[in-house]
């Protein structure tokens, strides 16, 4: 089985290294995709590893905005143009870490051929506060002076927006593990229906949503797994998970997870010097 690993990064290339490193395998793919709004030059080290490639298309990346999708479809794309055959693509942040072994995440999804793993709730019905950011006008990837006060107007003159196609709006997580067969339709599908495109674009982080979107509404709604394979801890609210320390490092051992968010060595070095202790036996 052959894995594509995508990493979508803006910071600290000292941290993505050392995932690198944790993911490398004889069977395993990485690209990164780095901000264009971040310097590449202190990430271009990692390219000493095998199999590690920078996505060339990289985007200027807003937080909740369409560029997020775009960044990780140009990755997408360049893994389906390298023609290397992979059975699954992965979809990571610069702040993740794996929290079991390599060979257990490939013992994992060969014994799963074909599912797509996504975090994949209907926000018509359990996910209902995500309603406003596909009914209402957004234009996170745009700024200008009085923005806010021009979309407020929109919103108030303009009747509610409707999904396109008549598609069944899904989502949660933006991060995934799905094969390049589902990739693979998820960019044709894009390119094909370019309404569909336009109408994310004034969406609200259309990363959590248009992806599951997308699968759900397709003939690959049946091979879909409400599981994004990921351990985050969301218990101090907010826009952003808590980030991991040796607090967490008991919940982590429990976990099936395979992976886990987010960590940041500036704040706790030890909980992934102790992962790599509990994956490596060493």
């Amino acid at each position: 089985m052959r894995l594509a690993h995508l990493i979508l990064t803006h910071t600290n290339p000292v941290q993505l290294s050392r995932l690198v490193g944790r993911l490398l395998h004889d069977k395993v793919d990485i690209y990164i995709h780095v901000d264009l709004k971040t310097d590449i030059a202190p990430f271009l080290q990692i390219t000493d590893a095998e199999n590690v490639y920078f996505v060339d298309r990289r985007v200027k990346v807003n937080w909740g905005g369409y560029s997020i999708v775009q960044a990780t479809l140009n990755g997408l794309e360049e893994i389906l143009e390298s023609n290397n055959n992979y059975d699954y693509i992965n979809l990571l942040s610069g702040q993740d870490y794996p929290i079991k072994s390599t060979a257990a995440l490939h013992s994992f999804l060969a014994a799963n051929p074909g599912k797509a793993f996504m975090h994949t709730l209907s926000v018509e019905n359990e996910w209902r506060e995500a309603i406003p950011r596909i009914t209402e006008y957004h234009m996170p990837d745009v700024n200008f002076p009085g923005k806010h006060k021009v979309l407020g107007m929109i919103n108030k003159l303009m009747p509610k927006r409707k999904m396109p196609l008549n598609l069944v709006p899904m989502g949660r997580s933006q991060w995934f593990t799905i094969t390049a067969p589902c990739a693979a339709y998820i960019v044709d599908y894009l390119d094909k229906y370019k309404k569909v495109e336009r109408f994310f674009k004034m969406s609200w982080a259309p990363d959590e949503m248009i992806f599951q979107t997308i699968l759900y509404n397709s003939p690959w709604k049946k091979d879909m797994i409400n599981d994004n394979l990921v351990y985050v801890d969301w218990s101090k609210g907010g826009a952003s998970p808590k980030v991991l320390t040796m607090a967490d490092s008991d919940a982590l051992g429990k976990s099936d997870k395979l992976f886990a968010r987010k960590f940041n060595p500036e704040i706790d070095t030890e909980i992934l010097d102790h992962l790599d202790k509990t994956i490596t036996g060493k």
